[in-house]
Parts: C-alpha cells; sequence; structure tokens
C-alpha cells in the first residue's frame, strides 16, 4: 500500500524498525511517549532510552516520534533531547491537551509538531450539519496553530 507513515511499537528494537526506514520518501513513527494515562506503565521508564536509539536508528528525513501532549514538560524534555526530529502529537482536546502548551514544549525552527486533534473534529458536531460543524473545528484549530508558527 502507498502510505506515507506508519506508527511503530519499538519495544523489539531496531530489527523491527529499520525495514521501514528503507522506504525512501516515507515517515517511520515510534511510540516514544503517548498521551494516554497508561503510558505510566512502561513508557514513562523507557522514552528517552527509545527516543535516544531512534535517534541512532533514523534521520529527521525519515523517523519522527509520538510525544502525546499531556505531558508538556515531557514534551519540552523530549524536544531537547532531538530537536531537528518531527513529532506527532496526540492528546490535544478531548485528553486535555492544549495547542499553546504543546507549541511552547515542542515548536522547533521548522515547527517540528504533526498534531492530532481528531476527536475534537470527528465529534465536533452531529446530524445533518456534521461536516460543516468538523470543517469549523479543523479550521479553528489549524487557525490556533498557525499563530504560534508566525511568531516561531
Amino acid at each position: 500500500m502507498d502510505f506515507d507513515a506508519v506508527t511503530l511499537a519499538p519495544y523489539m528494537g531496531k530489527d523491527s524498525i529499520e525495514p521501514f526506514l528503507r522506504y525512501k520518501g516515507k515517515w517511520s513513527i515510534v511510540l516514544a511517549l503517548t498521551s494516554n494515562p497508561s503510558a505510566a506503565d512502561f513508557e514513562m521508564e523507557l522514552y528517552e532510552k527509545i527516543v535516544k536509539k531512534g535517534m541512532e536508528w533514523g534521520t529527521p528525513d525519515n523517523l519522527m516520534f509520538v510525544v502525546g501532549a499531556t505531558r508538556p514538560e515531557k514534551l519540552a524534555e523530549i524536544r531537547q533531547l532531538c530537536p531537528e526530529h518531527f513529532f506527532l502529537v496526540p492528546g490535544v482536546g478531548a485528553q486535555g491537551g492544549t495547542i499553546a502548551e504543546v507549541a511552547a514544549a515542542g515548536m522547533n525552527d521548522t515547527c517540528g509538531l504533526l498534531v492530532n486533534m481528531s476527536r475534537n473534529i470527528i465529534f465536533a458536531g452531529k446530524g445533518e450539519e456534521f461536516a460543516q460543524d468538523a470543517k469549523k473545528a479543523a479550521q479553528k484549530a489549524a487557525s490556533e496553530m498557525s499563530q504560534f508558527i508566525r511568531q516561531n
């Protein structure tokens, strides 16, 4: 299939990630520290090691990390570890993260953030107005993010 990116769990090590890194022009997105509360079960102890190893495996041009919006202090810490990589950032909206916190903690010189707000958009409206309500929610999020990009 002609996907642009795939999200991968790094817990089996390099040999489970490396085959995906071979695809030119595609992204491997490695789970580092997700936004769900149960991330504390394992990820809080491992995310730093995952990020450091991941940077050895891939480059800022083919590897990004999932870093949740619900722990902005950890997002800032991970940005310090890998200043050039893109982050896929879930957890804005329904899970409590905000675009302002994400931008302050994780933005780099080229933005470096792919913010996911799917629940806020998917559940923005019901019934016949669903598409219009979803469009408005997406436009509002894009407008808010663009303010931070312009400031950067």
